[in-house]
């Protein structure tokens, strides 16, 4: 009798006695019934073992199904120089660490995919309630007496002062304050459901 070495994912051993001359029935000539029988005699445990490594029953069960699928396809070329349930084991190992790495990858891609989806929605919401706001902030704008229109445009677009508005329009620095008062008093009262929006993103707008 001898051991085989099978190793678990926290790397600590399991040691299992192996019987040599059995152990690599699978190489001799008849292959279906020998596939069959270990198929048989080790599924429940490569399953248990693999379970171990991935937490998933189902997985567990196509990485060992997998596993003998692989060694089916490959039997023609197929050495194995050790013990045929070393080997199965240590086949399942691997195949079960590759599936965890494909699965931290997979779930590293779909958390990047969430956020640039997400960045681009709220990129789109953004353009989309901009574009409302200022087609609101027009019509606005639009329902103002004349005069107070153009002073309001005057100070906020072109960022004129009083003064050099007064002077522009030919009317007092006075006139100008006291259209500008009634303008705001007017837009703010049109635009109240989107006053925080407006703070927010133009602040002096309809700041006095």
């Amino acid at each position: 009798m001898a051991e085989a070495i099978i190793f678990e994912p926290s790397y600590q051993c399991i040691r299992m006695e192996i019987s040599h001359p059995q152990s690599n029935a699978l190489l001799t000539s008849d292959w279906k019934n020998n596939f069959e029988s270990a198929f048989k005699t080790h599924f429940k445990g490569l399953h248990a073992y693999a379970f171990t490594v991935v937490k998933d029953s189902a997985i567990a069960e196509e990485i060992v199904q997998q596993t003998f699928f692989k060694i089916w396809e490959k039997k023609d070329q197929l050495n194995i120089d050790t013990s045929l349930t070393a080997y199965l084991y240590k086949t399942v190992y691997n195949h079960s660490l590759n599936h965890l790495k494909h699965e931290k990858v997979k779930q590293a891609y779909q958390a990047h995919t969430v956020h640039h989806m997400k960045n681009n929605t709220d990129n789109a919401e953004k353009k989309v309630l901009l574009t409302e706001l200022q087609q609101k902030i027009s019509v606005a704008l639009s329902e103002l007496p004349e005069q107070c229109r153009t002073i309001f445009q005057l100070s906020r677009f072109e960022e004129l002062k009083y003064s050099e508005i007064a002077q522009r329009l030919g009317i007092s620095p006075k006139t100008v304050e006291n259209q500008m008062g009634k303008a705001l008093k007017l837009l703010r009262v049109k635009l109240v459901d989107y006053l925080p929006i407006i703070l927010i993103i133009l602040p002096n707008l309809l700041i006095q």
